[in-house]
């Protein structure tokens, strides 16, 4: 057995080699984190620059209050208006209702359809009782290319719980009542009928003679 020299002089014995870091799974995968990280908040920051100023809605007018006048003879009370809902959706459901050549005039000159008026008395509400004219304002919506547009829809009930859609209209104002009066007048002179006219021999323009037709050279 030989003794180590301890000699100030001599080489002190080799020291083992330390092994190289590596790198794990879990460093690698920090660094991915990381990267995506910064590039989302390199994007927001660049977006956050170039963004349009955000729109600011219009404010809408307030709506006018109806006329007192306007609402002669129309029921607005929550009793009437109940029963006249459950009244109208057992009739639609029982198909005791008949839809007139106005309401069908209406649709073909509005844009809407005839399932969009079943549509309106199936999801609507009835806002206004006529009790002297037994008709009932039922009040909903229709869609048409994309755009929700109101649709109003008069029905008149008869005794034996028939129903007869008289006429639907798109409003111009679309939270108020039509009057009595107006439904009247809409009733009596807005059809879609053609009226043929005869005409009779008689002067022209500018002519004087007997009354005859003018024969064409």
């Amino acid at each position: 057995m030989t003794k180590q020299s301890s000699r100030p002089g001599g080489s002190p014995p080799p020291r083992a080699a330390r092994p190289a870091p590596t790198t794990g799974p879990q460093q690698g995968m920090d660094l991915l984190v990381l990267r995506a990280q910064l590039a989302r908040a390199e994007k927001a920051a660049r977006r956050a620059q170039h963004a349009p100023p955000p729109v600011r809605a219009a404010p809408q007018a307030p709506v006018k209050p109806q006329r007192e006048a306007d609402l002669a003879g129309v029921s607005t009370d929550e009793f009437s208006l109940s029963r006249a809902h459950a009244r109208l959706r057992e009739a639609v459901y029982d198909g005791r209702y008949h839809l007139c050549d106005h309401a069908i005039g209406h649709a073909r000159a509005e844009g809407f359809l005839e399932h969009d008026v079943m549509n309106v008395l199936l999801t609507g509400r009835v806002r206004a009782v006529y009790p002297e004219d037994r008709r009932w304002l039922v009040c909903g919506y229709f869609e048409a290319c994309g755009v929700k547009l109101p649709l109003h829809v008069v029905a008149q009930h008869a005794r034996d719980g028939f129903v007869e859609i008289v006429t639907a209209f798109v409003p111009k104002q679309p939270h108020h009542i039509i009057s009595r009066a107006r439904l009247a007048v809409m009733l009596r002179y807005d059809d879609q009928t053609i009226r043929a006219r005869t005409a009779h021999a008689g002067n022209r323009v500018g002519y004087r003679g007997k009354g005859r037709w003018k024969k064409s050279a």
